[in-house]
């Protein structure tokens, strides 16, 4: 039996009990033709869940064993705030202070890397949804830093490149493949949604052949389904340049080369909540 196929019984034997499920950027390409429909992708309510992350009761690690937090090490670089009805967490990075460099890098982020749910190998078909809060952002003006955070990944274990990722981009949110040369903006302008909840899907077909896809789409404020925003077919998405047995998300912020004499700003924070990983395999 597959590893898909034994993750999808697995899914739907558990669906409604796994919360604990309710428990180096490349250069990408030019942006891609979007193709979008007003409420083209519906509610995930029907598909297996495979683990959620909620911080309802307000731990970092969401009360999900081995779940990573961050590997900074300021007090502040990640923490839970108040959200709604229940908590969120926060991801912090200051640069030029040594507190907020992880791995080598100013980042702070947590990762599903040692938990089961949260990987993915080839063969799988997983939907990736979360919510994401630009805490007292500072927008970009022209003469700024171009510079971009990337606020979510798909990573490919062992070191290796992301799969995907999306990031600010001056005003906007982009989706990047770097190892594929692929690059999309899912959301043009982000400025009239700052300190509100912006919610993203990412779809994908993890293969090791041409035979994969990557689906992104967008849900902003006031609005009640998701829009698809980009598709790309026929793609390897399981692309390890390093030998590596299996993938997983992380969410979070990492600031790749930004320092504070290239003018970038000293200190972002962002918010994330409502973490989803869905097995799409029967769907």
């Amino acid at each position: 039996m597959k590893k898909s196929t034994r993750r999808s019984a697995l899914a739907l034997a558990m669906a409604g009990t796994l919360t604990i499920a309710g428990l180096t950027t490349a250069q990408a390409g030019q942006d891609g033709v979007s193709e979008s429909s007003e409420g083209s992708c519906g509610s995930s309510s029907s598909t297996p869940v495979l683990l959620t992350i909620d911080y309802k009761n307000g731990e970092l690690n969401s009360g999900i064993p081995n779940l990573t937090t961050t590997h900074a090490t300021a007090a502040d670089a990640s923490y839970v705030v108040d959200s709604g009805e229940d908590h969120a967490v926060a991801h912090k990075v200051t640069l030029g202070d040594p507190g907020y460099v992880s791995d080598g890098a100013p980042r702070s982020e947590s990762a599903t890397n040692d938990v089961h749910e949260g990987k993915f190998v080839v063969g799988d078909k997983q939907r990736y949804e979360f919510g994401v809060l630009l805490k007292d952002w500072k927008t970009y003006e022209p003469g700024d830093s171009e510079t971009g955070d990337i606020i979510f990944q798909g990573k490919h274990a062992g070191g290796n490149h992301p799969s995907f990722y999306l990031m600010t981009k001056r005003n906007s949110i982009a989706f990047r493949s770097p190892t594929l040369n692929l690059q999309s903006t899912v959301v043009g302008d982000f400025r009239p949604h700052l300190g509100q909840w912006m919610h993203f899907r990412v779809d994908v077909s993890w293969t090791d052949d041409s035979t994969g896809y990557y689906k992104i789409s967008t849900r902003m404020p006031g609005e009640s389904q998701y829009t698809l925003q980009q598709t790309y077919e026929n793609v390897q998405t399981f692309h390890p340049e390093n030998p590596a047995d299996f993938g997983y998300i992380k969410w979070g912020l990492y600031r790749p080369g930004q320092t504070l004499e290239k003018g970038d700003v000293p200190t972002r924070i962002v918010y994330h909540d409502d973490i989803h990983i869905l097995d799409i395999s029967q769907g």
